[in-house]
């Protein structure tokens, strides 16, 4: 019931296309059968809103959406149509050829990709990687990061190094 287009068929094309099939979908509409509810999640909808609602109500709905995204996304990690990591399986792939890591290497990635743009620095990396159970120099990240990069070939440009603080991750 939008003015140019049914929500139905943007609901379909953005779960369709590939760049667009991970954002969550909530449908708020007036349209309250039972069919059309069950086509809507059928269509790829997260939840299914009928008016009237209150904001209370529609805020719990979204936020119950995110959890259950974010759940999803601990699985998996994509940055940048390119790379590709595997939480549970413990498995990178960058342009569909798996990259053998070291688990202190796969861990590095792991932080990084944990919050993409922010900076880590050398000692949060250290503190992620072994706590106080090493005594370890910070220019090891530097050495372990040199052969993550390697290893991820193409993939390398996406992390960053900011001179002086630490890494980050961004597409």
């Amino acid at each position: 019931m939008l003015p140019d287009a049914d929500g139905f068929e943007i609901c379909k094309y953005l779960k369709k296309q590939e760049k667009y099939a991970q954002i969550p979908v909530v449908m708020l509409t007036a349209k309250a059968d039972e069919t059309d509810k069950v086509l809507g999640l059928e269509l790829g909808a997260d939840d299914y809103v009928t008016k009237p609602f209150s904001t209370r109500e529609l805020i719990a709905r979204v936020k119950a959406v995110l959890r259950r995204k974010v759940q999803k996304e601990e699985e998996k990690i994509v940055i940048g149509d390119i790379l590709t990591i595997d939480l549970k399986r413990f498995e990178v792939v960058v342009e569909k050829r798996k990259v053998e890591l070291t688990s202190t290497e796969f861990k590095i990635l792991q932080l990084l990709s944990s919050k993409q743009g922010w900076v880590f620095s050398r000692d949060n990396i250290l503190q992620y990687l072994w706590g106080h159970e090493k005594t370890v120099v910070d220019r090891t990240v530097d050495v372990h990061v040199r052969h993550l990069r390697e290893k991820l070939g193409k993939a390398a440009y996406l992390v960053k190094n900011i001179r002086g603080v630490g890494y980050k991750i961004e597409a």
